[in-house]
């Protein structure tokens, strides 16, 4: 696919997520085996399943772009170098949810172009809600058959804005970020849902004082922006990927929908 239908990767790329939930949506709420990574993280026979499909399902259609994906990255080590252009793929997102049992785990592909999420798309297996960028913004799917429909991030309320954190978060730290961040109301979740549920207007700001990978954010961040949000340093500069030198690790961010008034 041609620049020119840059627009339309959105929806290439939302069918690929498609596909690997589809493969990776039996593995759910069995009994499965968890390995522990180099880092800690669990890695499943689901995480690896969807990855193979979506490498394939990549390097078919797009075999000049390279790509970074977590398992991969995670057995053989991050490039030293990446060029201007590549994709950012998380399998499953939200493993640990995932492995719970919980319903908040995602498949994700993001598009970087020069360091900025130019396309995106984030699956939930669970749900079969697909969230994507299209020409003229973002969109929604409510399951593989269903249609298509405009999503946009609503203003910020006057009261009870609603902010997103993590699962794991302590009760202090979750308190001390409302006060920074001014929400009132705060529900835990996992995985890239969170940017997609301020993408589409259910939520307000999900502030992350912690370590995420790229590919943790990359498809979020593209789908949140293309409906019209913000996803910042917590100063409020850029915030960049292709950082090959620090192993495609983030800093701190901030992921928001409609600025203040």
């Amino acid at each position: 696919m041609s620049d020119k239908n840059l627009a339309e990767w959105g929806r290439a790329l939302a069918k690929i997520t498609e596909e690997a939930a589809l493969v990776i949506l039996p593995f759910w709420r069995t009994e499965l085996a968890v390995a522990q990574k180099a880092d800690e993280s669990p890695v499943t026979e689901a995480d690896r399943a969807g990855e193979r499909l979506i490498l394939e399902r990549l390097a078919a259609l797009y075999p000049d772009i390279p790509v970074i994906s977590e398992e991969d990255a995670s057995e053989f080590g991050t490039p030293d170098a990446v060029g201007p252009r590549f994709f950012l793929v998380d399998p499953v997102d939200g493993t640990k949810a995932f492995v719970r049992g919980d319903p908040n785990f995602t498949v994700n592909i993001g598009l970087i172009d020069h360091g900025v999420p130019i396309a995106g798309a984030v699956c939930a297996p669970a749900t079969g809600e697909v969230w994507f960028t299209t020409a003229d913004g973002a969109a929604k799917r409510a399951g593989p058959d269903a249609p298509e429909a405009p999503i946009r991030v609503r203003p910020w309320p006057t009261g009870q804005a609603l902010g997103l954190i993590s699962h794991t978060m302590r009760e202090d730290k979750a308190t001390e970020l409302a006060a920074e961040y001014g929400f009132d109301l705060r529900t835990p979740m996992d995985s890239s849902i969170k940017m997609c549920r301020i993408a589409e207007g259910s939520a307000d700001i999900y502030p992350r004082h912690g370590p995420t990978s790229e590919w943790d954010t990359a498809a979020g961040h593209a789908v949140l922006v293309a409906a019209g949000g913000t996803f910042v340093q917590p100063d409020g500069s850029p915030f960049l990927y292709g950082k090959a030198d620090q192993s495609f690790r983030n800093g701190w961010f901030v992921a928001a929908g409609g600025a203040r008034a």
